[in-house]
């Protein structure tokens, strides 16, 4: 009986042990995180001049307007951003005739939408660009057609004028 009493003292002591080296059991816990950012429709605006070489009221451009040259404008906008693009009048303008200045004597001249000079390019109604929603962020360069009206009576020398370009979105 001693060895059983060894025995049964021995197993209860090693289940005692066995028992005191398992590991702690943790807990968990979880939650959800909300992550957000918005996006704002944005647009830039650039711009290449419209320099007509040389204007000839004499021989040339006597009974034919100069359509000689083209600017353009570029627009770079937020992908989907709807946007519209208008040409000001310029910093010498009469009336809505614009005009390049020398001084006091000043060149008449317009700007177009479209090669065939139909579409004057303005701030309002007709006269804006509204070149469709941006496909993308990639910059779209729209041309700006100039036109000299023929038959001007004007000294030599050099006009310029300042046109505001404008884009809406």
């Amino acid at each position: 009986m001693k060895l059983s009493k060894l025995t049964l003292s021995l197993a209860v002591v090693g289940a005692l042990l066995v028992r005191s080296h398992q590991p702690a059991q943790a807990a968990t816990a979880t939650a959800n995180l909300a992550v957000s950012a918005t996006i704002a429709n944005n647009c830039t605006i650039t711009t290449s001049p419209v320099g007509f070489p040389a204007y000839d009221p004499i021989v040339t451009h006597a009974s034919t307007p100069d359509d000689s040259t083209t600017g353009s404008v570029t627009v770079t906008c937020t992908k989907g951003a709807a946007a519209t693009i208008g040409l000001g009048l310029g910093a010498n303008v009469s009336g809505s005739q614009m005009r390049m200045a020398n001084g006091t004597n000043y060149l008449n001249y317009a700007l177009y939408q479209d090669s065939g000079h139909a579409t004057v390019w303005g701030t309002s109604g007709a006269g804006l660009l509204s070149p469709g929603a941006a496909p993308s962020k990639a910059a779209r360069t729209f041309t700006v057609y100039g036109r000299i009206p023929a038959a001007q009576d004007l000294p030599a020398g050099t006009y310029t004028d300042t046109v505001v370009a404008t884009v809406n979105f």
